[in-house]
């Protein structure tokens, strides 16, 4: 729908923004996800070497 919508306007920076804003949606979950492997293999490590 929002494909269809934005090829009818050819609005080439309004594609762009979509585009971008997609992009910024996707990239936020996998930062999360790393951040917390990242604290558990943190807290593994100081436990292991304790």
């Amino acid at each position: 729908m929002c494909r269809a919508s934005l090829e009818s306007t050819g609005d080439v920076s309004q594609a762009e923004a979509v585009n971008d804003g997609i992009v910024y949606l996707m990239v936020i979950p996998y930062i999360l996800v790393g951040l917390i492997g990242f604290a558990v293999y943190r807290m593994y490590q100081k436990k292991k070497s304790s």
